[in-house]
Protein backbone atom coordinates (compact mmCIF):
# COMPACT_ATOMS: atom_id res chain seq x y z
CA UNK A 1 0.00 0.00 0.00
CA UNK A 2 1.48 3.66 -1.01
CA UNK A 3 2.30 5.52 2.04
CA UNK A 4 0.72 8.70 2.74
CA UNK A 5 3.24 11.33 1.86
CA UNK A 6 3.86 14.17 3.83
CA UNK A 7 6.58 17.06 3.01
CA UNK A 8 8.05 19.83 5.37
CA UNK A 9 10.10 23.03 3.99
CA UNK A 10 11.72 25.84 5.16
CA UNK A 11 14.72 27.69 5.24
CA UNK A 12 18.49 27.15 6.88
CA UNK A 13 17.66 27.19 10.46
CA UNK A 14 13.98 27.44 10.55
CA UNK A 15 13.09 24.10 12.70
CA UNK A 16 12.44 21.66 9.98
CA UNK A 17 14.05 18.85 12.15
CA UNK A 18 12.27 19.64 15.27
CA UNK A 19 9.27 20.16 14.06
CA UNK A 20 9.74 16.45 11.95
CA UNK A 21 10.57 15.11 15.15
CA UNK A 22 7.02 16.15 17.00
CA UNK A 23 5.39 14.89 14.10
CA UNK A 24 6.79 11.47 14.36
CA UNK A 25 6.28 11.11 17.97
CA UNK A 26 2.61 12.69 17.67
CA UNK A 27 1.88 10.09 14.16
CA UNK A 28 3.41 6.97 16.21
CA UNK A 29 7.34 6.00 15.32
CA UNK A 30 6.52 2.58 13.98
CA UNK A 31 4.10 4.27 11.45
CA UNK A 32 6.91 6.77 10.25
CA UNK A 33 9.67 6.54 7.69
CA UNK A 34 11.91 9.59 7.30
CA UNK A 35 13.09 10.56 4.19
CA UNK A 36 15.81 13.37 4.36
CA UNK A 37 17.24 15.33 1.69
CA UNK A 38 20.53 16.28 3.17
CA UNK A 39 21.21 12.35 2.34
CA UNK A 40 21.69 13.51 -1.26
CA UNK A 41 24.72 15.90 -0.86
CA UNK A 42 27.22 15.19 -3.91
CA UNK A 43 30.78 15.42 -2.61
CA UNK A 44 32.68 18.71 -1.91
CA UNK A 45 34.41 18.40 -5.42
CA UNK A 46 31.31 18.47 -7.33
CA UNK A 47 29.57 21.83 -5.67
CA UNK A 48 29.96 24.79 -7.22
CA UNK A 49 31.80 27.88 -5.82
CA UNK A 50 31.28 31.53 -5.62
CA UNK A 51 33.27 34.16 -7.07
CA UNK A 52 35.11 34.35 -4.02
CA UNK A 53 35.91 30.27 -4.58
CA UNK A 54 33.65 29.04 -1.70
CA UNK A 55 31.39 26.18 -1.65
CA UNK A 56 28.36 27.15 -2.27
CA UNK A 57 26.24 24.21 -0.52
CA UNK A 58 22.76 25.99 -0.98
CA UNK A 59 21.97 25.33 -4.51
CA UNK A 60 19.80 22.85 -5.88
CA UNK A 61 22.88 21.60 -7.80
CA UNK A 62 24.38 20.76 -4.62
CA UNK A 63 22.16 17.32 -4.32
CA UNK A 64 22.16 13.85 -6.89
CA UNK A 65 18.44 15.08 -8.02
CA UNK A 66 18.72 12.06 -9.71
CA UNK A 67 19.73 9.36 -7.12
CA UNK A 68 16.95 11.42 -4.86
CA UNK A 69 14.29 10.99 -7.13
CA UNK A 70 14.84 7.76 -7.68
CA UNK A 71 15.33 5.98 -4.23
CA UNK A 72 12.11 8.30 -3.22
CA UNK A 73 10.01 6.25 -5.80
CA UNK A 74 11.35 3.11 -4.48
CA UNK A 75 10.25 3.59 -1.03
CA UNK A 76 7.30 4.86 -1.98
CA UNK A 77 6.49 2.20 -3.94
CA UNK A 78 6.52 -0.18 -0.90
CA UNK A 79 10.36 -1.27 -1.16
CA UNK A 80 13.31 -0.55 1.40
CA UNK A 81 16.55 1.96 0.22
CA UNK A 82 19.88 2.08 1.64
CA UNK A 83 21.50 5.37 2.06
CA UNK A 84 24.54 7.50 2.72
CA UNK A 85 23.46 9.31 6.23
CA UNK A 86 24.97 12.92 5.95
CA UNK A 87 27.21 14.17 8.24
CA UNK A 88 28.51 17.58 7.13
CA UNK A 89 32.45 17.55 5.83
CA UNK A 90 32.38 14.05 6.92
CA UNK A 91 34.85 11.73 4.53
CA UNK A 92 33.28 9.64 2.13
CA UNK A 93 34.71 6.30 3.51
CA UNK A 94 33.62 7.56 7.64
CA UNK A 95 29.82 7.96 6.16
CA UNK A 96 27.22 5.09 7.33
CA UNK A 97 24.94 3.17 5.68
CA UNK A 98 21.40 3.29 6.92
CA UNK A 99 18.21 1.15 5.76
CA UNK A 100 14.79 2.95 5.41
CA UNK A 101 12.06 0.89 5.63
CA UNK A 102 8.83 1.76 4.10
CA UNK A 103 5.84 2.55 6.12
CA UNK A 104 2.22 3.71 6.50
CA UNK A 105 3.65 7.66 6.89
CA UNK A 106 6.22 8.72 4.74
CA UNK A 107 7.55 12.01 5.80
CA UNK A 108 10.48 13.99 3.68
CA UNK A 109 12.11 17.21 4.29
CA UNK A 110 14.58 19.16 2.84
CA UNK A 111 15.02 22.82 1.17
CA UNK A 112 14.12 21.97 -1.82
CA UNK A 113 10.72 20.58 -1.54
CA UNK A 114 9.05 21.92 -4.18
CA UNK A 115 12.02 23.03 -5.75
CA UNK A 116 12.49 19.50 -6.86
CA UNK A 117 9.35 18.44 -9.34
CA UNK A 118 9.15 14.77 -8.72
CA UNK A 119 9.52 15.52 -4.79
CA UNK A 120 6.77 17.64 -5.14
CA UNK A 121 4.15 15.67 -7.25
CA UNK A 122 4.72 12.87 -4.59
CA UNK A 123 3.01 14.76 -1.59
CA UNK A 124 -0.05 14.22 -0.15
CA UNK A 125 0.36 17.25 2.54
CA UNK A 126 2.63 19.94 2.28
CA UNK A 127 3.81 21.88 5.10
CA UNK A 128 6.05 25.29 4.79
CA UNK A 129 8.03 26.43 7.91
CA UNK A 130 7.63 30.21 8.32
CA UNK A 131 9.82 31.56 10.78
CA UNK A 132 11.95 35.32 11.47
CA UNK A 133 15.12 35.47 9.76
CA UNK A 134 16.40 36.54 12.29
CA UNK A 135 15.54 33.58 14.33
CA UNK A 136 17.20 31.67 11.58
CA UNK A 137 20.51 33.36 11.25
CA UNK A 138 20.91 33.35 15.65
CA UNK A 139 20.09 29.42 15.08
CA UNK A 140 22.64 28.40 12.67
CA UNK A 141 25.51 30.42 14.05
CA UNK A 142 24.85 28.44 17.10
CA UNK A 143 24.74 25.05 15.15
CA UNK A 144 27.94 25.88 13.04
CA UNK A 145 29.88 27.12 16.05
CA UNK A 146 29.69 24.22 18.04
CA UNK A 147 29.14 21.56 15.81
CA UNK A 148 30.84 22.86 12.48
CA UNK A 149 33.89 24.88 14.34
CA UNK A 150 33.00 27.90 11.66
CA UNK A 151 33.71 31.47 12.74
CA UNK A 152 31.17 33.63 13.37
CA UNK A 153 32.64 35.65 10.54
CA UNK A 154 32.59 32.22 7.95
CA UNK A 155 28.60 31.99 9.09
CA UNK A 156 27.45 35.25 8.12
CA UNK A 157 29.59 35.04 5.03
CA UNK A 158 27.48 31.99 3.92
CA UNK A 159 24.34 33.33 5.41
CA UNK A 160 24.52 36.49 2.95
CA UNK A 161 25.72 35.38 -0.13
CA UNK A 162 24.55 31.68 -0.06
CA UNK A 163 21.81 30.95 2.20
CA UNK A 164 20.05 34.33 2.08
CA UNK A 165 19.84 34.11 -2.22
CA UNK A 166 18.72 30.30 -2.10
CA UNK A 167 16.13 31.14 0.28
CA UNK A 168 14.94 33.93 -1.93
CA UNK A 169 15.24 32.09 -5.47
CA UNK A 170 13.86 28.25 -4.51
CA UNK A 171 12.20 28.12 -1.06
CA UNK A 172 9.80 31.35 0.08
CA UNK A 173 8.18 31.44 -3.46
CA UNK A 174 6.80 28.36 -3.01
CA UNK A 175 5.19 29.25 0.62
CA UNK A 176 1.77 29.56 -1.55
CA UNK A 177 2.23 25.85 -2.80
CA UNK A 178 2.06 24.28 0.67
CA UNK A 179 -0.95 22.95 2.36
CA UNK A 180 0.12 24.51 5.74
CA UNK A 181 1.88 27.29 6.46
CA UNK A 182 3.59 26.61 9.68
CA UNK A 183 4.71 29.48 11.96
CA UNK A 184 7.63 28.68 14.04
CA UNK A 185 7.72 31.69 17.09
CA UNK A 186 5.34 32.13 19.80
CA UNK A 187 2.53 30.83 18.16
CA UNK A 188 4.12 27.40 17.40
CA UNK A 189 2.21 25.40 19.96
CA UNK A 190 -1.50 26.40 18.52
CA UNK A 191 -0.13 25.52 15.08
CA UNK A 192 1.53 21.89 15.98
CA UNK A 193 -2.71 21.57 17.51
CA UNK A 194 -3.66 23.01 14.17
CA UNK A 195 -1.78 20.79 12.31
CA UNK A 196 -1.69 17.52 14.55
CA UNK A 197 -5.79 17.88 13.66
CA UNK A 198 -5.72 18.47 10.38
CA UNK A 199 -3.49 15.32 9.58
CA UNK A 200 -5.53 13.33 12.02
CA UNK A 201 -8.33 14.00 9.52
CA UNK A 202 -6.33 13.48 6.12
CA UNK A 203 -5.61 9.77 7.99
Amino acid sequence: MKPYVIGICGGSGSGKTTLLKKLKNTLGEQRVSVFTMDNYYLPKEFQQRDKNGEVNFDLPTALDENLLNADLETLISGKPIEVKEYFFNAPVNHTKKITIEPREILIVEGLFLFYFEAVKKALDYSIYINVDPKHQLSRRIMRDEQTRGYSKEAITYQWNEHVLPCFEKYILPYEGAADFVFNNDDRSREEFKKLRQVLEQNK
